[in-house]
Parts: structure tokens; sequence; C-alpha cells
């Protein structure tokens, strides 16, 4: 098995946990010396109140091993580079293998091309209107006319419902002002009367009924010629459909046949590179770090902490 190339993984070496560990104490240890040398000053600060010495700033000179502690935090960044870099090209090499994708070289069978019809469309309302004569259609419309005014006018709503609700509340007598603080009395006089209204509701109501009965009658011819026709059609396209559909299973049992074939061979292949793949993907789980030599005794002493 090839290993990535700029990386040093091997079969000996660090384990990743090994590794983390290091790489964890390497980053504990360069925090504490930046944190010692950010601390670092050139003067301390002290001043004098009633007679007690106070000190404002603490003194923090460069320790006599700065050079050692520069030198020492060097070295383990660069080890904990080198050993994070190898813990993340490991981790890149593990998943590419498990993100890795079966390709098959061999085309699958193609499903024939169905054998297919024109289905004749299903007529909407506008068909069945069309089918009725012009006198017909006149009548229709001079129908729905009377209906829909008549209606307008005596239902609820409408001028006649308002003048029968209306004419018990109006006065025989009402009084305006014409002139400021004076009175003047107004003659009502009612026009109309409630016997005479409801006469006029139920004569109208009659009248409203016949061309809605009309109206009805027409709108139901025209339902039932389109319900028919499109039972018609259904049927026309039942009987095309069906000769269809026997044609087409011919061709998709062939289809079927040979594409039982094809999956048996891609499954076999299929479990060949899944067998392989596990192989390798155990065998990269499996690589270390190997220790580059300029970082090894470094290795051998933070080891023997963490064993």
């Amino acid at each position: 098995m090839s290993v990535m190339k700029n990386n040093s993984l091997s079969e000996t070496g660090l384990s990743l946990s090994q590794a983390q560990s290091i790489s964890n104490m390497c980053n504990q240890r360069t925090r504490e010396i930046s944190a010692a040398l950010q601390r670092v000053n050139n003067a301390s600060k002290e001043f004098s109140l009633d007679g007690k010495q106070y000190v404002e700033t603490p003194g923090n000179p460069l320790p006599s091993n700065v050079v050692e502690l520069i030198k020492e935090k060097s070295r383990l960044h660069a080890l904990q580079a080198f050993l994070m870099e190898n813990i993340k090209a490991k981790d890149t090499l593990l998943r590419s293998k498990q993100n890795e994708l079966f390709e098959y070289s061999v085309e699958s069978p193609k499903m024939p091309t169905r054998n297919e019809f024109d289905a004749i469309n299903l007529v909407d309302e506008s068909f069945g209107w069309d089918q009725l004569t012009v006198a017909e259609i006149n009548e229709f419309y001079e129908a729905e006319s009377f209906a829909a005014h008549i209606g307008q006018f005596i239902h609820k709503g409408g001028k006649l419902d308002e003048l029968r609700n209306n004419l018990p509340y109006i006065k025989t007598l009402d009084w305006i002002e014409i002139e400021k603080d004076k009175k003047t009395p107004v003659e009502v006089k009612i026009h109309h009367t409630s016997d005479a209204l409801l006469a006029l509701h139920e004569d109208l109501a009659a009248l409203h009924r016949s061309y809605e009965q009309r109206v009805n009658y027409f709108k139901a011819k025209v339902k039932n010629i389109v319900t028919n026709e499109n039972a018609r059609i259904s049927k026309e396209n039942a009987i095309k459909q069906d000769e269809i559909n026997k044609a087409n299973a011919l061709i998709a049992e062939e289809y079927h046949t040979k594409f039982k074939a094809y999956q048996a061979e891609y499954q076999k292949c299929l479990h060949e590179f899944e067998s392989n793949r596990q192989q390798a993907i155990e065998k990269i789980a499996q690589l270390r770090i190997a220790i580059d030599a300029r970082f090894q005794s470094l290795v051998d002493e933070l080891l023997v902490k963490i064993n």
C-alpha cells in the first residue's frame, strides 16, 4: 500500500495516541515559556507612603537561560507541528479511503424505449357550451340576467329588503330645524304598505325562481354533455392503453432478464471492492508516525513522562 508523500507515516513509530499526548505536552510547555517571557520587563517601580514601602510594578528581568528557553520553545513548537501534520495526514488518508466510491466500468443494460400513444384530452365545460344551439345560448344569457338582477333587488341587502325592513320604523310626523332653536313640523307621507311590498316580493321571488330554474337547466345540460363526452374519451383511451401495456410488458420482461445478469456481476465486483477497501482501511488505521532523527531526543524525553 502506497503512503502519501511529504509525511512520515510508517508501520513503526509513535501511535496516534502517543503523538497526541506529546503534542499536548508541547503545547502546554510552549505556553508556559511564552507566559514567562511575556512577563519580562525592564524595571520595577516602588514608592514609600506613610513610612511604608509599596511595589507598584514588580520587576521581572530576563531569565539567565533565556536563550535556552527560546530554543526549547522553538524545538517544542517544531515537534508539535511535525506531529500534527502527520496526524492530519493519517486522518486525510483514512478519510480518503473511507470515502472512496466503487466505480463499475461495465455499462448497465438500457431500458428499451417504451411504446406510447397520444391520449385524447378530456373536454372541459367550454366544450359543453359549444354544443348548445345559438337559441339555447341566448335563452341562457337572458335567464341568467333576469335571475341575477331580480335576485339583487329582492335578496338580503337588496333595495326591496331594505324598504321592507325600514317601513315599520318610519314616523308619521317629523321635525326639522329651519331657524335656530325653532322646530318646524314635517309631514311624512308613506307611499308603501307592508302588504304591497310583501306582494311585490312574492311576485318577484316566483319570477326569480322560474328564471333560476332555467339557468340551472342549461348548466345541468352542459354538465351532462361534458360527462358523457369524457366517458367516451376515457373508454377509448383505456382500450389504447391496454394494447400499449401488453406490448410494453414484453419489452420490460426482456430488459429485466438482462438487468438481473448485469446486477449479479455488479454485486460480485462491489463485494471485491469493499473487501479490498476494508483491508486498506485497516492497514491505514495501523500506521504510526516515524520520528525524524532531529526530533528523536526530544520525543524520547517526553515519552518518559507519559509512560
